[in-house]
C-alpha cells in the first residue's frame, strides 16, 4: 500500500488525484483553503529522482520532462501542489 492509498483510506470522501508513476515523492495532504478542497502535496526532487532512476534521464531532461508534463498537468481544482524542496535537498 502506498502512502497516497493510505491517505485516501484516511480522507474516504475526498478524492485525492495522484500523480501516477510518483508514489514515493508524496509527502502529505494539503488543504487547499480557496478551493476548500483536500490535494496531494509532492515532492519535486523526490519526482526529479523517479525519473532520472526509472526512466534514465539526466537532471535537465527530468527538469524539463517534470515541468512540461507532470507540473503543468492541470486535472481542476484537485491536481496535486508541488513543492519545491530542490533548494534543501540536492538532485
Amino acid at each position: 500500500m502506498t502512502k497516497a492509498d493510505i491517505l485516501a483510506d484516511q480522507y474516504p470522501d475526498v478524492e485525492l488525484l495522484q500523480a501516477d508513476g510518483f508514489d514515493d515523492a508524496v509527502l502529505g495532504v494539503v488543504f487547499d483553503s480557496m478551493n476548500a478542497v483536500p490535494r496531494l502535496a509532492y515532492s519535486i526532487t523526490k519526482c526529479l529522482e523517479t525519473l532520472m532512476k526509472r526512466d534514465n534521464m539526466s537532471k535537465e531532461d527530468a527538469m524539463e520532462y517534470f515541468d512540461f508534463n507532470v507540473q503543468g498537468a492541470y486535472m481542476g481544482e484537485k491536481t496535486p501542489i508541488w513543492v519545491d524542496d530542490l533548494t534543501i535537498c540536492d538532485v
